[in-house]
C-alpha cells in the first residue's frame, strides 16, 4: 500500500498506518516531508527541542532529525514495538524522502479525514521545517 504524505496531517496519517501494518500490509509512505504537524510553531518546535533535549547524548533516547525518520518514530509511538507482532510491523513501514523511482507510478491510497484542508485550524507546521529547525543535517 503507497501513501502520499502530501498535505496530510501526521498523526492520523500514522494512526492509518500503524493500523494497516498490525493487519499485515506493507506500508510506503512516500513525499515524507510534506507531511503537516497541526499546532502553532512555537508549541510544536517546544515539544520538539525538548524531546531532543531528553536523555544522554551517548545513552539515549535517540530521536531522528531526518523527516523520513521522524515520520517512521511516529507511527512507531502508536504500534506495540516492544512486543513481537508490532516489531514485525514496524518492519513493513517504509518512508521515503520524495518519489522513488520505483515507485513513481504506482497508484496511491488516500486516507480518509486526514487532508490538512479538512481541519479548522489555520496553524500547522511542515515536517520539513520542524526538521530544519531541529538541526537536520544535509
Amino acid at each position: 500500500m503507497i501513501l502520499d504524505g502530501k498535505n496530510l496531517i501526521a498523526g492520523r496519517l500514522a494512526s492509518f498506518a500503524a493500523k494497516q501494518a498490525l493487519f499485515g500490509n506493507d506500508i510506503e509512505i512516500i513525499n515524507s516531508e510534506l507531511v503537516m504537524i497541526t499546532g502553532s510553531k512555537s508549541n510544536v518546535m517546544a515539544k520538539q527541542n525538548e524531546r531532543q533535549a531528553r536523555g544522554h547524548p551517548y545513552k539515549g533516547p535517540f530521536v531522528p532529525r531526518r523527516e523520513d525518520l521522524l515520520l517512521r518514530r511516529m507511527i512507531r509511538g502508536m504500534l506495540p514495538y516492544k512486543q513481537s507482532r508490532g516489531m514485525i510491523a514496524f518492519k513493513k513501514v517504509k518512508c521515503h524522502l520524495g518519489i522513488p523511482d520505483e515507485l513513481k507510478d504506482k497508484p496511491t491510497t488516500e486516507v480518509k479525514g486526514a487532508n490538512i484542508t479538512k481541519t479548522q485550524t489555520l496553524k500547522y507546521i511542515r515536517l520539513a521545517e520542524v526538521s530544519k529547525l531541529i538541526g537536520r543535517k544535509k
